[in-house]
């Protein structure tokens, strides 16, 4: 139950707001903060204030213009406030991240009535490390994690003195926080990378450097914040690290997770493993060379010495058996004797995700010496640690500790995530549940072979039900697009998302009839493909002077193909993707447009998200084929063919759904504004042959179509 005093704050809030920002209320928007609080306010809780209820998320489509972004702040902030929990907030892209940030949280806070505070937070890896930083200004090249494996990815040595001078008097002075993304250059991976640690790394309160940490001052910060604002990535790290380890606990938090249709792929990258044998060999011949160095150094601490000792056996044990998965790998890809002239890349993907067993055998050896690796080389970091607390005696000088740990713990990180990936190799899948995909890149890097061995789940469902759905305390999904043909069911298949949480679409402010959706006579299949190419260019040679076009095609190929094939004069009104920065190409097509002039921008699938030209900047979008994608990704391609395996059609259940989405995304380009107007044009005829056609059809919104050239009543 949504109890009086809570709805009459959201109401109350809500009017000032409106008042504030001289804003029109929306009935789409007033359902969804309707929805929000109904959710998370009938949330059931035990005596601690524990959730007990299963119906704790609410999955919410609502397209541009309903003002969600203020919406879901107004529901559940009041909400979370009420129940003693954190609201966290997190994005899929910057541009969103920072708009709630720099606009919508201030407004609120300006004009609804309600006290709250809210921070940013950010990976460990966007902060300096002061302590590294410090080892930088005083010439400590001799830090062992540098010496050994970063100063030769490292260059411009003189740079890399100028920089860490630079940013150290910044710091030091007050003028820069510590965080990367606000300082005003960019700055190279490979000086970030010798300026910053990971949580292995890091030694936390036994640092010297604790007080002054640029991480952990923004960590306080967070503590005492009511919003915290994320993106995806870093609360499925989280998550991945057991749950509040950068962020509070999951169960003391409400999430919102906005564009959520971007969720469950990044989830996937989250447990993708991969394994670089060469880069391996490399490191481990390094170590290999420097264990004098470090039993020098450590070898005066009983067990560090003990432990030294056994590191020479397993590198030994490795090294052949990492040349023999090396030569395996190249003759399971076709390429015995590595990569022909002239190829760059070769990727090979085993057929159901099943490694063979001459693999599987090797993949188990290496898991046992991985595993015993991995625990050694813990064991060393942690007495490190210790070495770094002064009330424990470990019988080894804390400045030695200090200058390996950094080493140390890149060690075992490397170890756990190669032992993670052989083990994904060894293991078989389930009987019964979709394989892993498993795979091998072939390529090369600074004109070295490389055979790159990786394995990912083909759904991150039922990790995404079980680490983020069933620990939150509540959720809010939301995107302007999360159905696909007009319902939820790819998008529950695909997050682990269960029916009994609810899930709504809310109605548009949009009034679509304002626009044209046109499959015009000269739309062609796209089977015939120098025909549709010659439609296009037809097409193209048609338009208005005058008209401000969105181009969406499916290949660069194909995108230089028509670019190339177009007169001299209708040529110079084109601006292409792949030709200009986006940022760049977008301010050139807004000139053209003021000053009265036509202009066409020629986009590949990432222009079909994200960009917003409202208004006269955009009248009129071209779609040149249906937005199918292949599963040739070997995730897709291994879901596909599991699919097909216990007879599926995986193109039914995947590419169609997928397209249906990504054409939604692609015609949402046009109406941005409530006074926006225009024409969308399909030059696909699939979508009046297909059985499939009719679906995509019916799942955009109501345009009023023409069909060659003859309106529909």
């Amino acid at each position: 139950m949504l109890e009086d005093a809570l709805k009459a704050e959201i109401q109350d809030a809500y009017r000032r707001v409106l008042e504030g920002l001289e804003l029109t209320p929306r009935y789409g928007q007033r359902l969804m903060i309707a929805e929000i609080a109904r959710t998370l306010a009938g949330i059931e809780t035990d005596e601690a204030g524990k959730r007990v209820s299963d119906e704790h998320v609410c999955v919410l489509e609502a397209g541009t213009g309903t003002g969600k972004t203020l919406a879901y702040l107004l529901a559940a902030l009041p909400v979370a406030k009420a129940r003693g929990k954190r609201l966290v907030i997190a994005t899929a892209t910057v541009a969103l991240q920072e708009q709630v940030l720099h606009q919508d949280l201030p407004a609120l806070k300006a004009h609804s009535g309600l006290d709250f505070d809210y921070a940013l937070a950010k990976g460990r890896g966007r902060y300096v490390c002061v302590a590294r930083l410090d080892q930088a200004l005083d010439g400590g090249e001799e830090n062992a994690t540098l010496s050994l494996f970063e100063q030769s990815l490292a260059s411009g040595g003189d740079d890399f003195q100028a920089l860490a001078k630079e940013l150290g008097e910044a710091y030091g002075n007050g003028r820069w926080e510590g965080d990367r993304d606000s300082w005003p250059e960019a700055i190279e991976d490979s000086h970030w990378r010798r300026l910053t640690v990971d949580h292995r790394q890091c030694t936390n309160r036994r640092c010297g450097h604790f007080g002054a940490c640029a991480f952990f001052r923004a960590r306080r910060h967070l503590e005492s914040a009511d919003v915290i604002v994320a993106n995806h990535d870093l609360v499925l790290a989280d998550l991945a690290l057991g749950g509040g380890v950068v962020l509070p606990a999951p169960g003391d938090c409400i999430h919102v997770f906005d564009e959520g249709h971007h969720l469950p792929d990044k989830a996937l990258q989250h447990f993708t493993y991969r394994f670089a044998v060469g880069g391996a060999l490399r490191w481990l011949k390094t170590l290999k060379s420097s264990l004098t160095e470090l039993n020098q150094a450590l070898a005066v601490q009983p067990t560090l010495a003990r432990l030294l000792a056994g590191l020479p056996e397993a590198i030994n044990a490795l090294e052949p058996r990492l040349g023999e998965a090396f030569a395996l790998g190249h003759q399971l890809a076709g390429r015995p004797q590595g990569l022909a002239d002239g190829e760059e890349g070769r990727h090979h993907r085993l057929e159901m995700g099943r490694a063979p067993e001459a693999l599987r055998e090797q993949a188990g050896g290496l898991v046992v010496i991985f595993a015993q690796l991995s625990r050694t080389l813990e064991e060393m970091a942690d007495i490190l640690r210790e070495s770094l607390d002064p009330d424990k005696h470990t019988g080894l000088p804390r400045e030695q500790a200090e200058a390996w740990l950094p080493l140390l713990a890149l060690l075992h990180g490397r170890a756990l995530e190669a032992h993670a990936l052989w083990l994904a190799f060894a293991e078989t899948d389930p009987e019964g549940e979709p394989p892993r995909a498993r795979w091998l890149t072939l390529e090369r890097l600074h004109g070295e072979p490389e055979l790159t061995f990786s394995a990912s789940p083909v759904s991150a469902a039922h990790t995404l039900a079980k680490s983020l759905w069933g620990s939150t305390f509540g959720a809010v999904v939301t995107s302007a697009t999360l159905t696909a043909l007009g319902r939820f069911e790819r998008l529950q298949e695909r997050a682990g998302l269960a029916n009994r949480y609810r899930y709504q679409r809310l109605p548009s402010p949009f009034d679509y009839s304002r626009a044209v959706l046109s499959v015009p006579r000269e739309a062609v299949d796209p089977a015939d493909r120098e025909g549709h190419e010659r439609a296009i260019v037809d097409f193209v040679e048609a338009l208005g002077d005058r008209e401000a076009v969105l181009m969406l095609f499916s290949s660069r190929a194909q995108l230089r193909g028509v670019e190339k094939a177009l007169s001299r004069g209708r040529r110079e009104r084109v601006l292409a993707q792949d030709r200009l920065p986006k940022r760049e190409l977008i301010t050139r097509h807004r000139a053209r447009v003021d000053a009265g002039e036509g202009s066409i921008i020629f986009g590949l699938a990432s222009f079909a998200e994200g960009i917003d030209l409202p208004g006269d900047y955009l009248t009129h979008v071209v779609i040149t084929r249906l937005p199918f994608s292949v599963p040739d990704d070997p995730v897709g391609a291994t879901l596909a063919e599991w699919i097909e395996s216990r007879g599926g059609n995986a193109f039914m259940r995947i590419s169609v759904p997928d397209a249906s989405i990504k054409l939604v995304q692609a015609c949402g380009r046009l109406i941005r504004k409530e006074a926006d107007s225009g024409r969308i044009t399909l030059l696909d005829r699939r979508v009046l042959t297909r059985r499939y056609g009719r679906a995509l059809l019916d799942a955009l919104p109501p345009f009023v179509r023409e069909i060659d050239g003859v309106r529909e009543v």
